[in-house]
């Protein structure tokens, strides 16, 4: 019988992922015997610190990557988000799965949406990305910290700490929360994190767990979340910098628009790139030097 150990994260959202894919795997394998695995990393022990003040990218996944390394687990499931674009020397992305709905939300505690939210009012968040957009499109906002789960964060909307939340849709629909979402948020607004909404399903380089995993893989989110990435890398940017990126395929076709702000939102610098799929890192590496070309160079410098 075959056995698949599941290394995962201990948050709501992290376990709703994990079981997402546990349940997948029990179901096209019943004979296997699929483990979950619970490991507390650096992410979630600094909860109330900003990312990027206690590591960045990587703060959410390097306990679960040493895991693997161990053979202590087999796969972990990631938010794709949270994965580094240079990957650990051992390790593969091993499937994508179809991506959730990679846009913000807006979330207000009294059912107002974004532009009719009144001046001055508190909108929280813990990404620099989404709070230099959102200072860019509507700047009479005040925009302020938050950290924690999806739970907590609604706790404190309700508790009064803020009037509204900027948050991931992916995030909401997983753990069954998508009544509390008020208003999605376009692209003209807030363009979404690199890779949001993607699960990336990671296992050691050996290629033992590639073909068990085959059924789960999406070649369209992967396409999609390469030109992100790709992107990502040719700025050099990460948590430290608001970059958001989102690249959408139809048929052979992929479509990207991609962003770098000052964290303030007073500068901001866009552009938009469209090609065939099957050459996606190219086309996110020649977005990220046309916005380079365009001003993003002085942005990041200033970051």
């Amino acid at each position: 019988m075959t056995r698949i150990r599941i290394g995962s994260r201990g948050s709501m959202l992290a376990l709703a992922q994990s079981n997402w894919v546990k349940h997948q795997l029990e179901a096209h394998y019943p004979q296997a015997q699929v483990d979950l695995t619970i490991i507390k990393t650096s992410g979630d022990q600094f909860v109330d610190q900003p990312i990027a003040a206690i590591g960045g990218k990587g703060v959410f996944t390097k306990e679960i990557e040493d895991a693997l390394l161990r053979n202590d687990i087999d796969i972990a499931v990631h938010s794709m988000k949270d994965l580094p674009t240079e990957m650990v020397q051992g390790l593969t992305i091993a499937a994508v799965p179809p991506r959730e709905d990679a846009r913000d939300v807006l979330v207000s505690r009294d059912g107002r949406k974004l532009n009719d939210l009144r001046s001055g009012a508190r909108v929280a968040t813990g990404s620099l990305r989404r709070r230099s957009q959102l200072l860019h499109h509507r700047g009479d906002l005040v925009l302020v910290p938050i950290r924690g789960n999806i739970d907590t964060r609604l706790r404190k909307l309700d508790d009064g700490e803020a009037d509204a939340l900027i948050m991931a849709a992916a995030g909401l629909r997983r753990i069954g929360r998508e009544e509390r979402l008020t208003e999605y948020l376009p692209d003209e607004v807030c363009v979404s994190a690199v890779a949001q909404g993607a699960l990336g399903i990671e296992a050691r380089g050996d290629g033992a767990m590639g073909e068990l995993l085959l059924f789960l893989h999406d070649s369209n989110t992967h396409a999609e979340v390469t030109a992100e990435r790709a992107l990502l890398e040719q700025l050099g940017g990460g948590c430290h910098v608001p970059i958001g990126a989102r690249a959408r395929v139809s048929g052979d076709r992929l479509a990207m628009i991609a962003v770098v702000a000052q964290p303030d939102g007073k500068s901001l610098c866009r552009g938009e790139i469209s090609g065939k799929a099957s050459d996606a890192v190219e086309l996110g590496r020649h977005l990220a030097e046309q916005l380079l070309e365009d001003g993003a160079d002085k942005l990041l410098a200033s970051n």
